[in-house]
């Protein structure tokens, strides 16, 4: 098993899956996300989903914003709708997948 180079915790399944961080060849780097799965739908994909509050001056007021990631999901790491998950920026995997789940919270 690979170090990735953060602080979580390392899956206890093995996979042989070669976009894995952690048993294939995947590096990792950049923006690190913690988001909840909305979406499990799609093959070794998850669509996770990210609320933060953004200020309008105007009204001197908060209104909450989410974006929503599309990551690759690697078979170590068993994840259903609802769970609370830190993905992380890599390399692009598809058209608009590039970000891969590294752990569930």
């Amino acid at each position: 098993m690979r170090d990735i180079g953060i602080d979580v915790k390392a899956p206890e399944k093995e996979c042989d899956d070669p976009k894995c961080p952690w048993h294939g060849h995947l590096k990792v780097r950049g923006v690190i996300i913690k988001g909840k799965v909305v979406s499990t739908a799609m093959q070794r994909t998850v669509v996770v989903e990210r609320e933060r509050l953004h200020y309008v001056p105007k009204y001197e007021r908060y209104e909450k914003r989410t974006s929503r990631y599309k990551a690759h999901l690697p078979p170590c790491i068993e994840v259903k709708k609802g769970d609370e998950v830190i993905i992380m920026e890599c390399r692009p995997l598809s058209k608009t997948k590039h970000f891969v789940v590294v752990s569930k919270k």
